[in-house]
């Protein structure tokens, strides 16, 4: 619907700093249907015949992590974990791009506003109103957001406001960027400016990056995390970060699925943030991510995929980037529960994708062991993820997801120690990467057997013997049901034994010297990961 609403009011915002609004047309909560066909008459967008429209967001087909940056303020210097992820920025560079972003909006002919909220859980609830330049930046949040109902719309109040501009540039000589995107989140102000990147990704992830930021202090864990429900009503999580398998493995065909990426671990039990799905669509297949495929239909909002002239869907194509994604509402999927509320998980997957081929499939973590690992958050940068990575090179990310975590490791880690002692869940390290060779010489680990290897994980069927890792300190199955047991020793995979040897002894090194910058953690946490010797 069409809305003269004070688009800029926020409860933290000055009057002075409100600009005064143009004559324009302010579109807000708009459905799904007419968002679609303002993007199409717009030509922001290309239609397709699933019914899903394709967005080309331009040079930026991913995260811009040296554009992101949190403002100091004294209400939260002390708390943020400062350094090259969580970049400061001073209130006055704040302040002038705040305005620029204003003005700029302020003169458009069209805007779009949706307003929605975080958090299934009640009593974590966070509404939010992201206003945009496009209309299928607005579809993209309306899917990824939860949707009031016409009565909770109403009453609705934004606590976090979103600015999304991707026609207005920053100029670094005078606004405190690194390039001309930027991407600046506001935490005493509960405000988001995103300017010069078409990525909806960043959205998305700002909103969540706020909410990292305001969980700990109600002793509720943060989650980069998918989630789902099993036939005898036991909850699991994996995490993971991009490219690992996150969205793919949660969504399985024999599983309820919760959500696909942002999880919330409350006294409650399990909740999720959103209300749909960002699934990356590389190589996208019916046959071994049906939920995904049949999600990708009308309203749906994918982006960066080739549309061929009778107006079909090339999942195969890389020309653009491999980080090809998919938007949709939790509704797209057959087996999803609406409600994004599980109970307390009884089995925990820690997903990484390894390029160099050394990890083992699957391995069993004791608590102590998967503290370490959810503080390394080890796997490869993959392809298209972010801008500039063109082959696999191994990364460390605390939590799964450092970029999106603002405060200091001990808050993620006692949070996590304190859910996995009292719950007792059970927790395995997945490998989805390479085996037989690293990248380039291996091939990576199918999707079947990688689902088989977590459905036994699920399940409870994993119950043979284990073998020792010695190199990672790990605690390995030697078979698991339906898998050929060879691959369960990556070793045996290698034509040359030394290699593997050489690749395996320099990850346990990278493992080492990368927990080497955590500070206070108890040496039982320290000596359950890789040692060197």
């Amino acid at each position: 619907m069409k809305s003269n609403i004070g688009i800029y009011s926020h409860n933290c915002m000055k009057k002075r700093q409100r600009p005064k609004l143009q004559k324009q047309n302010v579109h807000h909560n708009l459905s799904v249907a007419a968002l679609v066909k303002k993007a199409i008459k717009n030509k922001e967008v290309v239609a397709s015949k699933t019914g899903a429209v394709v967005v080309y967001t331009g040079k930026y087909t991913g995260r811009s992590p040296k554009d992101r940056f949190i403002v100091d303020t004294p209400a939260v210097n002390d708390q943020i974990d400062w350094g090259k992820i969580n970049m400061p920025m001073s209130e006055e560079h704040f302040e002038k791009l705040y305005k620029k972003i204003n003005n700029f909006l302020s003169a458009q002919e069209d805007i779009y506003i949706y307003d929605g909220y975080v958090c299934a859980d009640e009593e974590y609830k966070m509404h939010v109103r992201v206003i945009s330049e496009y209309a299928y930046q607005s579809l993209f949040i309306q899917h990824l957001l939860r949707r009031p109902t016409q009565v909770e719309l109403k009453m609705h109040t934004p606590a976090l406001t979103v600015l999304c501009a991707p026609s207005c540039f920053a100029d670094p000589k005078t606004d405190g960027t690194n390039s001309e995107v930027f991407i600046v989140v506001n935490l005493s102000k509960m405000v988001v400016l995103i300017g010069g990147t078409k990525y909806a990704g960043e959205i998305k992830k700002s909103i969540f990056a706020v909410m990292n930021y305001l969980l700990p202090q109600k002793k509720v864990l943060p989650m980069h995390s998918s989630a789902n429900i099993g036939k005898d009503g036991t909850t699991a999580l994996f995490f993971g970060l991009s490219g690992t398998g996150k969205t793919t493995l949660s969504a399985d065909p024999e599983k309820m699925l919760i959500g696909d990426d942002e999880h919330g671990w409350s006294k409650n039990g399990l909740f999720n943030f959103e209300g749909g799905c960002y699934a990356k669509c590389i190589d996208l297949k019916k046959e071994s991510e049906p939920l995904i495929w049949n999600a990708i239909r009308h309203g749906a909002l994918i982006e960066n995929v080739k549309v061929l002239p009778d107006g079909s869907l090339d999942f195969a194509d890389k020309s653009i980037t491999e980080n090809t994604r998919a938007a949709y509402p939790l509704e797209h999927i057959e087996k999803a529960v609406l409600t994004g509320i599980g109970g307390h998980p009884k089995t925990i997957i820690f997903l990484t994708a390894d390029a160099w081929g050394v990890l083992p499939p699957i391995a069993k973590l004791n608590h102590k062991a998967a503290i370490y690992h959810f503080l390394s958050g080890y796997t490869s940068k993959l392809a298209g993820t972010e801008r500039g990575v063109i082959t696999p090179s191994p990364t460390f990310s605390a939590y799964f997801g450092a970029p999106f975590m603002p405060l200091k490791p001990i808050v993620y880690a006692n949070l996590l120690k304190y859910y996995l002692d009292k719950h007792k869940s059970t927790v395995y390290l997945v490998n989805t990467g390479w085996i037989g060779g690293e990248y380039g010489v291996g091939k990576r680990i199918s999707i079947k057997d990688t689902r088989a290897i977590v459905r036994a994980a699920l399940d409870g069927n994993i119950t043979g013997t284990f073998r020792a890792d010695k190199i990672f300190n790990l605690s390995v199955p030697t078979e698991i049901p339906g898998i050929k047991s060879d691959i369960m020793n990556p070793k045996s995979q290698w034509s040359n034994k030394k290699d593997y040897e050489s690749k395996a002894h320099k990850l346990a090194s990278l493992f080492v010297e990368n927990f080497a910058k955590f500070k206070d953690i108890p040496k039982e946490i320290i000596n359950s990961g890789p040692t060197l010797w």
